[in-house]
């Protein structure tokens, strides 16, 4: 008889999709203080190269077969898209465009989850409560960062920020290819651990030509880095590189990628509520309603994926035929 695969526990990914919402959505803050002290290029290089040598080195002492040559292959183009590239771009953005708008351009990735995910096509579009989510979630996160978004029309933009508003519609495309490349090439029995280790390894070695090329590695001083930049390095490897983004990956095996795709409308709104929480900030009516729209949206994304599991619990399972090969 066929091995059944059991499904992931519940607690295990009400934990994944905590950490993932909450970590990441706290990353934009730590972004911008750790580009005080580095340059984006050595900044991403540095960041990923070393989560990823701390979770191989991690791997090899528990005994996980690190060098996987299908898997190491799979890992780095999906690395490379979603951290090299996708992570790249809001690196190197956040110089110079406000994180409000980095947001709102972000949070498209969800909507490209479903474009791009052709063998989910039907099951996606024939969903109304979920492409509805989708749109109504997007508009959730534009009515959170309007009032950034009239003072970013209402002025002037540079060549360098309109280069960087185009390249942060091409980043959430990359970052979604990337992800459902690694969902859909992925084997049940790879290590999700050694698999996101190479991801982060691949995207860390990819950022090195970006810092040669603008001369960031010529004029970089270590022993000026100030403390505050330190610890924001410190707090984007250990929490939002090793533990968000295992726990995304892992997510990506176990649960559907529209489902998964929603951290892109919760982490704004953690974002928002962070700020609140550690700056002089103050919450404005339209960001409130931004807030509720988008939670709305979250739950007309999982509305499908709930019924279809209580459709699925309620049929009765059938008991194997027994046969008798004499």
């Amino acid at each position: 008889m066929a091995n059944v695969k059991k499904p992931a526990p519940l607690l295990f990914v009400y934990l994944a999709f905590a950490i993932v919402y909450i970590v990441w959505g706290s990353t934009y803050f730590f972004i911008q203080k750790a580009l005080a002290g580095f340059p984006p290029f050595i900044l991403g290089s540095f960041r990923f190269i070393l989560a990823g040598l701390l979770l191989i080195t991690w791997c090899a002492l528990t005994g996980q077969p690190i060098f996987n040559k299908r898997l190491i292959k799979h890992a780095a183009i999906a690395g490379i898209l979603m951290l090299g590239i996708g992570n790249g771009i809001v690196i190197w953005v956040e110089q110079f465009i406000p994180s409000g708008l980095v947001a709102i351009m972000v949070a498209s990735a969800a909507i490209w989850f479903v474009i791009l995910d052709k063998p989910k096509w039907k099951e996606n579009f024939g969903s109304t409560s979920t492409v509805a989510g989708l749109i109504v979630g997007f508009i959730g996160v534009i009515l959170l960062f309007g009032e950034q978004l009239v003072q970013i029309l209402g002025t002037s933009q540079s060549p360098t920020q309109i280069a960087g508003m185009v390249l942060l519609v091409l980043g959430p495309v990359a970052w979604a290819a990337g992800s459902l490349y690694a969902k859909h090439q992925s084997n049940p029995d790879d290590s999700v651990a050694v698999g996101t280790a190479w991801q982060m390894l691949a995207a860390g070695v990819a950022f090195i030509p970006g810092g040669l090329f603008t001369g960031e590695f010529k004029t970089f001083n270590w022993t000026t880095i100030p403390l505050d930049a330190w610890l924001s390095v410190g707090y984007l490897i250990i929490f939002g590189s090793i533990a968000a983004f295992s726990a995304y990956v892992w997510l990506l095996k176990v649960r559907p990628a529209t489902q998964v795709s929603t951290y892109a409308y919760v982490n704004p709104v953690v974002a928002v509520l962070l700020s609140l929480c550690f700056t002089n900030e103050k919450i404005s009516l339209l960001q409130i309603a931004g807030l509720v729209v988008i939670l709305g949206s979250v739950l007309l994304i999982n509305l499908s994926k709930y019924r279809n599991s209580k459709k699925a619990a309620k049929q009765p399972k059938l008991e194997p035929a027994l046969t008798n090969k004499g």
